[in-house]
């Protein structure tokens, strides 16, 4: 009788090791912060400010998957949210109509970004940066400058809901980030289109070889980064109320650290959903604590940067281990079905 090999003790922290830390900070922070830090509030706060972050982690974490970035994402962000609300306050469309238009728009901008990017022949550093800033300013287009700010009927209660509703005593975005991120974990690890997804990003000629066409796989990626931009941006218009032209650009470097922190995590070397929202959660924990221990107001991109040059360090080293350990392989060739038939 065999049995599976143990796993050695580095795999195991590598795989496990984010999750520790983030149970280690939340003990941390408690015994430094007993009255403010373990409370129900912090964690209602958390999970309520952390959704949008989030969102767009997860959103830069697919193309990342396909062995490409996307930079528009902040600019992107900016645009649809304040499209959300010129469609709302300033053109009296009703809101279901404006989250879908900025949803569907969000989802053709990032195709067009995969375009580009894969037909176009540019590197995907460049070419969503020149995206990105054609995005930049179309927002400046749409806004004029200014912020869009609603009437004195303010916007209706049934949008802002959106993002202020409560269900099981729980911030409604947590479970939007929950309902995306098992959608998103559906489809790159039980589906064959996020094994052709993954296969493109580690070895795209072998990909190639082996009939994978791997510049739909890219288009398909941005297209969904793009899609989930799009709805981060109807979050944040919910959440913000008022059009901000340049409040997308914050959220960029968190994306970015998110979605390469999460690929040392869970499955180290490759970019996955799991890792993804456990390392926004450490990254939620840490910068809650700092917040409530009174650090200045620069410890936060002092956190991300830090942070990043880490996660990007890290993530390198996971992806050699995985080569050297030979785990990175092409996919076979679609096999036919019964009866003969691919």
């Amino acid at each position: 009788m065999t049995g599976r090999t143990p796993r050695p003790a580095g795999h195991l922290i590598g795989s496990y090791g984010l999750p520790a830390l983030t149970v280690l900070l939340v003990l941390v922070f408690s015994l430094a912060l007993p009255r403010t830090f373990p409370t129900f509030d912090t964690a209602d706060s958390i999970l309520s400010t952390q959704s949008i972050p989030a969102v767009l982690a997860l959103a830069a974490m697919v193309p990342v998957v396909t062995g490409a970035f996307d930079l528009s994402l902040g600019y992107g962000l900016g645009l649809a949210h304040v499209l959300v609300l010129k469609l709302i306050v300033d053109e009296g469309w009703p809101w279901p109509l404006a989250c879908l238009a900025v949803a569907v728009g969000g989802a053709a901008a990032g195709a067009l970004n995969g375009v580009v990017v894969e037909f176009g022949r540019i590197d995907s550093f460049i070419a969503t940066l020149g995206t990105g800033s054609m995005m930049y300013a179309l927002t400046g287009w749409v806004t004029g400058g200014s912020r869009i700010v609603p009437g004195p009927q303010g916007l209706p209660p049934a949008f802002t809901d959106l993002y202020d509703a409560r269900f099981l005593g729980l911030p409604v975005p947590a479970f939007y980030v929950l309902a995306l991120a098992a959608v998103l974990w559906l489809v790159l690890e039980r589906l064959p289109l996020g094994r052709y997804l993954y296969v493109v990003g580690s070895n795209p000629r072998a990909a190639e070889l082996v009939g994978v066409r791997t510049r739909t796989c890219t288009v398909y990626a941005f297209t969904a980064a793009g899609l989930l931009v799009g709805l981060a941006g109807v979050l944040l218009a919910a959440q913000q109320r008022q059009g901000n032209p340049s409040v997308g650009l914050d959220y960029l470097l968190p994306a970015f650290t998110g979605a390469l922190l999460g690929s040392t995590a869970i499955r180290p070397g490759r970019p996955n959903v799991l890792g993804t929202i456990v390392a926004v959660a450490v990254l939620a924990v840490g910068l809650t604590g700092i917040g409530q221990l009174g650090a200045d107001f620069w410890t936060v991109p002092l956190f991300y940067g830090g942070t990043l040059l880490i996660a990007v360090a890290l993530a390198g080293y996971a992806s050699r281990r995985r080569l050297r350990a030979g785990t990175v392989s092409p996919p076979g060739p679609p096999q036919p079905a019964e009866g003969g038939a691919e």
